[in-house]
């Protein structure tokens, strides 16, 4: 197994893009341009993240190690984010994936009052790499099973869980989304609204929890509103290809504390 800074250096070259900021509601408010550079320093014990973005001071930041709310997977998709959630305080995460030439993370943020309120879509290619990007994610994108596999990492690095995942979605006669995911011996079916670009799973209104669907086959999975003493987990997903989805969830268990980070990687069958 490769250490988390091993892991961390897969993430190392120069990466173009733009941060787009959307609502809650997936209105873009706006685009910025972005170029950050990942260069490893003394043989690679050292990385200097530079990021240069439009209108904005160049941000400098140097690693000699990584960890706190910063978990890497063996690929370099990762997610950084508070380890703890906590009353009167603004709470958010980033989770980002890796794959070939390409970076996509997601950065969700909620207020002090638990509320959603922005969400950052930052779509990345290597510098010098063709720019190809997935269509906007559709519903219809996601119709069908998905049979995939997890792995779950843990803050105290003990040996992941691997397991595997079958993901169902369909629609019934009235339009309303049906979900059913598998994993080990568990299955879970929920349903959810589909309004336009956000699905709503609504089943309990005192913890509704959308999905937005998003440019360059991005989706976002949070609750409209984190609630203390109650799990939670924030996901993104990526359809990497009309066959092969990505997705990445960080897990808070009841008492706030984040407990781990699970990557599903599934193919449609």
């Amino acid at each position: 197994m490769k250490s988390q800074w091993e892991c961390f250096l897969q993430n190392l070259g120069v990466w173009e893009g733009s941060f787009t900021n959307f609502s809650p509601e997936g209105t873009l408010l706006n685009d910025t341009p972005s170029h950050l550079s990942l260069e490893g320093l003394n043989n690679n014990q050292t990385v200097r993240l530079t990021l240069c973005r439009s209108g904005r001071d160049d941000l400098v930041k140097e690693y000699s190690s990584v960890g706190g709310g910063l978990l890497f997977f063996e690929n370099g998709s990762f997610s950084e984010g508070l380890i703890q959630l906590g009353p009167f305080s603004e709470f958010g995460a980033e989770l980002a994936f890796v794959h070939e030439n390409r970076r996509l993370r997601l950065v969700q943020l909620f207020a002090q009052t638990g509320n959603l309120t922005r969400l950052v879509l930052i779509r990345e290619h290597l510098a010098g790499t063709p720019a190809t990007e997935r269509p906007p994610l559709q519903i219809n994108d996601l119709l069908g099973e998905w049979q995939g596999q997890a792995v779950t990492i843990y803050r105290d690095l003990r040996s992941p869980d691997i397991y595997s995942t079958t993901l169902k979605i369909q629609l019934d006669d009235t339009g309303r989304l049906i979900q059913s995911t598998s994993f080990g011996e568990r299955t879970i079916t929920s349903t959810a609204t589909i309004k336009g670009s956000i699905v709503l799973f609504d089943q309990d209104p005192q913890k509704q929890v959308q999905v937005l669907l998003l440019p360059d086959g991005a989706s976002a999975t949070s609750p409209l509103k984190v609630q203390l003493r109650q799990p939670l987990f924030l996901e993104a997903g990526w359809l990497i290809q009309s066959n092969l989805r990505q997705r990445m969830i960080r897990s808070y268990n009841d008492k706030g504390e984040w407990a781990s980070l699970t990557l599903v990687t599934e193919e449609k069958v």
